[in-house]
């Protein structure tokens, strides 16, 4: 089964992974594209979700809450946080788009600790990653610190020709603190449109060996392994990622191969 998931170019659902699609067992994530007031329903008895506004604005109701006009941006390229909302397992939501928007509906296992919320774009922090051709821009969306049950989201920007989740590293295996194990997906999405990225999927033994070129809205499945992505020159990237496991803990290692990197950095 390959890793990548291809898009689909027209119609509401953009891409879906589910645990079985994936032949996993946490992490869930869909992307929507929707038109003014078009409709998503949000529900899962045994799962809780966090919906990011990607771009446009939408309400967001409950059964006893509405959240209107969320959208902070026009484009997932801005150099601004979107909005979300967190719902704990059998919570039924329904997204409705105020003007164009573009969601993603991560999910994973959860057995309803927190009550429903807003997350506010002032409320995630931003932060510079890596040096040189390794910078991106980072947004934590729901990141450890927050309330959640398993869920972790968090965004990238890339600028075209910089690497990013790079050195590669990995969290596939129960050492924490060293390394936790978390299933993850990438979301991508490629500016200008027409453009693609780079990502490669390896594991120390090369069972899993999988290079992929990933093209607007593809997602990528990474059950295990290191997971580097890179980005040609001219096209920016950005992804949306979405981890869970069976502690809700981001442990990663490097490559030991490229560890090099980081302590040549280190030295500068």
């Amino acid at each position: 089964m390959s890793l990548l998931v291809k898009a689909q170019r027209e119609g509401q659902t953009i891409a879906r992974v589910t645990p079985e699609s994936a032949a996993w067992r946490y992490v869930g994530f869909a992307a929507y594209r929707m038109e003014p007031d078009e409709l998503v329903y949000v529900h899962d008895a045994k799962r809780e979700s966090c919906i990011v506004v990607l771009s446009g604005a939408v309400d967001v109701e409950t059964a006893d809450t509405k959240w209107s006009s969320l959208g902070s941006r026009d484009s997932v390229f801005e150099d601004a946080a979107p909005f979300a909302v967190y719902l704990p397992p059998g919570v039924r939501a329904t997204v409705r788009a105020v003007r164009r928007a573009e969601v993603g509906v991560a999910s994973a296992p959860a057995t309803g600790v927190h009550p429903a919320r807003l997350i506010e774009p002032s409320q995630m922090k931003r932060s510079t990653r890596g040096k040189g051709l390794n910078t991106r821009y980072v947004c934590d969306i729901l990141p450890q610190t927050e309330l959640a049950e398993s869920l972790l989201v968090v965004e990238v920007r890339t600028p075209g020709g910089h690497a990013s989740s790079y050195p590669p590293h990995k969290h596939d295996t129960d050492n924490v603190p060293q390394e936790s194990s978390l299933e993850e997906t990438y979301y991508h999405r490629l500016n200008p449109p027409q453009g693609f990225a780079f990502q490669r999927v390896y594991t120390d033994s090369r069972d899993i060996d999988e290079s992929m070129a990933v093209e607007d809205h593809d997602i990528v499945m990474v059950p295990r392994g290191y997971h580097p992505v890179v980005v040609p020159y001219g096209y920016d990237s950005y992804y949306l990622n979405v981890m869970a496991g069976k502690q809700r803990t981001w442990h990663f290692r490097n490559d030991p191969a490229h560890e090099w990197i980081i302590e040549r950095d280190s030295r500068s």
